[in-house]
């Protein structure tokens, strides 16, 4: 209800998705996100004038704060269900312009490899932000671009 109430109020709103350990350990991964994305299409419906404020955030709880980072693989297949949901259940023209971004310890020596991969539209960047290496980020994904 806070994201619709911001959506209509003319916000961005960035929803932040993602498991536990324990949900990814038990191969839960794609159901548990899914889940988050419905609470929101829940509220939002079909409508595409809020939909296109959205950034999706995949942040994996797991890797929140402790400089664990899923793979570019793991980051990927998370990316192109969420995707594949919005195309399946919102719409279909529109499921290659949501931002989907990562927001799970990105950082200078991880970025360019997550942000070569097609489906993550950029990054949700934490604690990398506060140090010099944000700048390196900076311009390493600016040539991936």
């Amino acid at each position: 209800k806070k994201a619709k109430r911001a959506l209509e109020k003319g916000m961005t709103v960035i929803f932040c998705v993602g498991e536990t350990l324990d949900e990814r350990k038990a191969n839960r991964t794609m159901e548990v996100n899914i889940a988050q994305l419905k609470a929101l299409g829940k509220e939002l419906g079909e409508s595409k004038m809020l939909w296109k404020e959205v950034v999706i955030a995949y942040e994996p709880v797991w890797s929140i704060g402790t400089g664990v980072v899923a793979t570019p693989e793991q980051a990927e297949e998370v990316h192109v269900g969420l995707r594949k949901w919005f195309a399946e259940k919102v719409c279909a023209e529109g499921a290659q312009h949501i931002r989907i971004i990562y927001g799970g310890s990105a950082n200078g020596s991880n970025c360019e490899k997550l942000g070569q991969c097609p489906n993550i539209d950029g990054f949700l960047v934490g604690g990398a932000s506060l140090k010099p290496e944000f700048m390196t980020m900076i311009d390493i994904l600016a040539k991936t671009r």
